[in-house]
């Protein structure tokens, strides 16, 4: 089975979404997917309906901020349907817990919600798929001492996990084999806001899957990843026991040449662009949230009206640009909390720079044109990462960076491709050819990461 390896999942999500990886209760020993009851539910190939349940996480389902579905198992599910040409029927339940209950007992086709393939879940029911690698971790706060590194140094360590997840099969292996390792269940609290416990130094530490940790420690910077508890686990669907035509139908859809495109667009658009853990910059960016974003807010939002940039996204570009100072100051001399030049400045009649009024304003109009100038055709988000190249590099590099994908058999209207290509314009093999010259295209490349990084930091302070 076809399995992406990757180690972080950015899905803009609150730290009171559900985690990945809660585990009902044990299978009954002995007990296969065969001998189990049979599902209940009229097969979708008939009703042309797919029943599935999911919950509310960052790496399932959940609702941006103009209330539209999103998130990485939505994406997956709503292309298989649409491959099979049925409708969707989603039923979101409060646990991973309810999850599988609701497929136990036969009121759901397919349970998607970040569920870890577990032989004890394959003992109850039907696997299907896998996307997604991930591996337990122990998180604890940075500033822990003695931060545990191995296992034999857990005995004295506070450890909570979410009450019948996989981390608890976890530990209790641990603890079958290093003396001294104890650990709380908590039935009450999800593992994101666990996780934000540590953060606080209300509990020492939390076993998490590696895709919440990635998210999580771009809103808590304090947490510390001490050691990876398991090694690489699968993420995939689950079908109720007896369920083998339609998890055949799941697996060959999924590794298909189709599903290895969903993946490749799902892992795109919510894990690619999330880099290296960088500290200082995330714990820098919490404060600026929330001492200076708020002076901004108004003027972001109304730029989105006047625009149709989302607000959000505007204000992650200003951060990258001047860290929301609205008297930054290069040395190549453009100013503002945009950081505009003069000469762009002067075609947005924006008067004067280091007013945020105006140049928020300006930069938002700016980079709504370099969006309006691309094809219509460049389906989104690769439209909105190529207007912020745009936006950084110039239209003309752009251009030609465009064109330089269409001599080299790659997709211009691609940002996976073109971040290929975009650094191609500093190399002296390929710039002499084009238009414009030499650029220094790696930048719009890492230009564009840090601002989606940003952007799902932000998101929710305009919630």
């Amino acid at each position: 089975m076809r399995c992406s390896n990757f180690t972080a999942l950015a899905i803009s999500a609150a730290v009171l979404l559900t985690g990945c990886s809660n585990e009902a209760s044990e299978a009954v020993a002995g007990e296969s997917p065969s001998a189990a009851k049979t599902p209940t539910l009229a097969p979708p190939s008939e009703t042309k309906v797919l029943k599935v349940a999911t919950r509310n996480g960052s790496t399932t389902y959940y609702l941006n901020r103009h209330e539209q579905p999103i998130g990485p198992e939505y994406a997956l599910i709503t292309e298989f349907a649409k491959a099979q040409s049925w409708d969707v029927e989603w039923t979101m339940l409060g646990s991973t817990a309810e999850v599988l209950e609701a497929l136990e007992n036969g009121q759901t086709h397919i349970a998607a919600a970040g569920l870890t393939q577990l032989p004890s879940r394959n003992q109850r029911f039907t696997a299907g798929p896998v996307h997604t690698e991930i591996v337990q971790q122990l998180v604890c706060h940075r500033e822990m001492r003695p931060m545990p590194r191995k296992p034999d140094q857990l005995a004295d360590v506070e450890i909570l996990v979410t009450a019948g997840s996989s981390y608890v099969e976890a530990l209790n292996k641990l603890a079958q084999v290093h003396t001294g390792i104890t650990f709380e269940e908590d039935s009450d609290q999800t593992t994101e806001v666990l996780l934000s416990q540590v953060a606080q130094k209300a509990i020492d530490c939390v076993v998490a899957d590696s895709n919440i940790v990635q998210v999580m420690r771009r809103h808590w910077p304090h947490l510390e990843v001490a050691m990876n508890l398991t090694g690489g686990q699968n993420l995939g669907w689950y079908l109720p026991a007896g369920a083998d035509a339609l998890a055949g139908t799941a697996r060959e859809w999924m590794n298909s040449g189709a599903g290895d495109e969903a993946i490749a667009e799902m892992e795109n658009r919510y894990y690619a662009y999330i880099g290296d853990f960088d500290f200082v910059d995330l714990r820098a960016l919490s404060r600026r949230i929330e001492d200076r974003l708020p002076k901004f807010m108004n003027q972001f939002i109304a730029a989105e009206q006047n625009t149709g940039m989302p607000a959000e996204l505007l204000a992650a570009l200003s951060y990258q640009e001047s860290h929301w100072d609205p008297s930054a100051k290069s040395p190549t001399g453009v100013r503002g909390i945009m950081m505009l030049t003069r000469r762009t400045a002067e075609s947005l009649d924006v008067l004067d720079r280091l007013d945020p009024d105006q140049a928020i304003d300006g930069g938002a109009r700016y980079l709504a044109d370099r969006h309006r100038r691309l094809p219509e055709t460049i389906p989104e988000p690769d439209r909105t990462f190529l207007a912020l190249a745009s936006y950084n590099i110039g239209r003309g590099h752009l251009l030609d960076a465009r064109q330089l994908a269409r001599d080299l058999g790659k997709n211009p209207d691609s940002w996976e491709d073109m971040r290929e290509v975009l650094p191609l314009k500093a190399d002296k093999r390929y710039y002499p050819s084009t238009r414009y010259g030499y650029a220094r295209g790696y930048e719009p490349v890492h230009y564009v990461q840090r601002i989606r990084n940003y952007q799902d930091v932000i998101h929710s302070a305009f919630e």
